[in-house]
């Protein structure tokens, strides 16, 4: 069974930037549709952005500029880079395996959700000055 660990989470200020790292291990990232949401405190998990097992990506508009979802199935891992960070980024992040909402198929990616109840620990990112 694939299983997800999220790390690369941590204390930032307003402007700086955190890479996150969602490593797999029991299986291979490559034939997955995977993505990262975030919970803040109070708050429910929103999705935040998703990337296919190819190369098409999606951003809620809030992120939209300043994260850059990738993967790189040799090491079997998924990455956010997260740039400029603000203080309404901050939360618990977590990756998944998502099912895709979509124009067409192959086409234009419109959302995602979670692809089942699974949830690991999540990485914490706190922006703060």
């Amino acid at each position: 069974q694939l299983r997800l660990v999220e790390s690369g989470g941590g204390l930032v200020q307003p402007g700086e930037s955190l890479r996150l790292s969602c490593a797999a291990s029991g299986g291979t990232l490559d034939h997955h549709h995977i993505g990262w949401f975030r919970q803040a405190p109070g708050k429910e998990r929103e999705a935040v952005s998703a990337i296919e097992y190819g190369t098409r990506t999606y951003y809620i508009d809030s992120v939209k500029d300043r994260f850059s979802i990738s993967r790189d199935n040799v090491r079997n891992t998924v990455y956010l880079q997260m740039n400029s960070l603000k203080p309404e980024d901050g939360g618990v992040y977590y990756c998944t395996d998502v099912i895709l909402r979509e124009v067409a198929p192959e086409g234009t990616i419109t959302g995602f959700y979670a692809a089942s109840d699974y949830w690991g620990e999540g990485t914490l990112v706190t922006v703060s000055s």
